[in-house]
């Protein structure tokens, strides 16, 4: 499968100081708060303002990004939101844009991961790829939207305790280990938020 676009630098630049993240996580916060501490001056989020999450209605990463940016900017600020998860071709795309459903209500991914494994029976096809859409919306009406990915493999049972989500079952190309067992470090420089996070950069902060 090709590779996602290379990042361009044509959209509208971030001039303002203040940035919210469309997000009540506060672990995604404090990551995209590290990502983007070099070009933007103060962060607030979602969660702080007291800003509800919208639902994500959308048929793909980059629309429930959209949906989740541009509900953010009503508090009068530009807001950055991400959508993320994991593609297998096996399964038809899925879990796709329902990555966390898959954990169900209480969002385990021990399950998701299980229920990955089982649905995938005896297909010789494991490859997959995670998928990160940022969202970068300002208050009237302007929004850049950029889409990174890591390609991959699954494998099985799960290995390593680090990251979250599908980690422990991903291993991406040209790599023996699970994002699982990657340091942090080494996990970022190739992740699909990584990727995504070059492509906003480029576009909207360089």
């Amino acid at each position: 499968m090709p590779a996602a676009p290379a990042p361009t630098s044509t959209g509208r630049r971030f001039l303002e100081d203040t940035l919210v993240v469309a997000s009540h996580n506060r672990g995604k916060v404090a990551e995209i708060a590290t990502l983007l501490a070099p070009h933007v001056k103060t962060f607030r989020s979602a969660g702080e303002l007291g800003l509800p999450e919208p639902d994500e209605t959308g048929d793909s990463f980059l629309a429930n990004a959209e949906l989740k940016a541009r509900a953010a900017t009503r508090c009068g600020l530009p807001a950055l939101a991400d959508d993320s998860g994991l593609v297998v071709p096996a399964l038809a795309g899925r879990p796709g844009i329902h990555s966390a459903r898959w954990g169900g209500p209480g969002k385990d991914f021990g399950l998701a991961m299980r229920r990955v494994e089982t649905e995938l029976a005896d297909q010789t096809d494991r490859s997959a790829h995670f998928v990160c859409a940022l969202a970068l919306a300002w208050p009237d009406g302007h929004l850049e939207a950029v889409e990174g990915r890591v390609f991959g493999r699954l494998a099985w049972p799960p290995r390593g305790n680090h990251g979250f989500g599908y980690d422990p079952i991903f291993v991406a190309d040209g790599h023996s280990l699970t994002f699982g067992e990657m340091a942090a470090a080494d996990k970022h420089a190739i992740s699909h938020r990584a990727d995504a996070f070059r492509r906003l950069v480029a576009r909207c902060f360089s």
